[in-house]
């Protein structure tokens, strides 16, 4: 194997860990952000836990961030929730899911 070789596996391996890493967090911050939505909607237990899962499947299939910001702002938009206070709810939770996910592979 040459040293092209090996370079390109190794660019090929980070690119998947990335993707990866950039999948969980996307996961982890929806469901946090669809949590934080559904105390604000009032709704507990089994109905707020199918709302925050709503969110992480939805995402799943090909849902981009702006989406889900819209879908949040529009369900809490009754509530006298802006869509920028949802913005920073959703950097908010980024930023945490992060953290968690980072943390939890050291």
């Amino acid at each position: 194997m040459t040293l092209f070789d090996k370079r390109e596996q190794g660019f090929e391996a980070k690119f998947a860990h990335d993707e990866e890493l950039r999948f969980k967090v996307m996961a982890r911050c929806n469901k946090l952000l669809g949590n934080w939505a559904a105390a604000q909607l009032g709704l507990s237990g089994e109905a707020a836990a199918v709302y925050a899962n709503g969110l992480v499947t939805a995402n799943l299939e090909s849902q981009t961030t702006d989406e889900t910001l819209r879908k949040v702002s529009k369900d809490l938009s009754a509530k006298g929730i802006s869509e920028q206070d949802v913005a920073q709810k959703l950097k908010e939770f980024l930023h945490i899911a992060l953290e968690q996910i980072e943390g939890a592979g050291r």
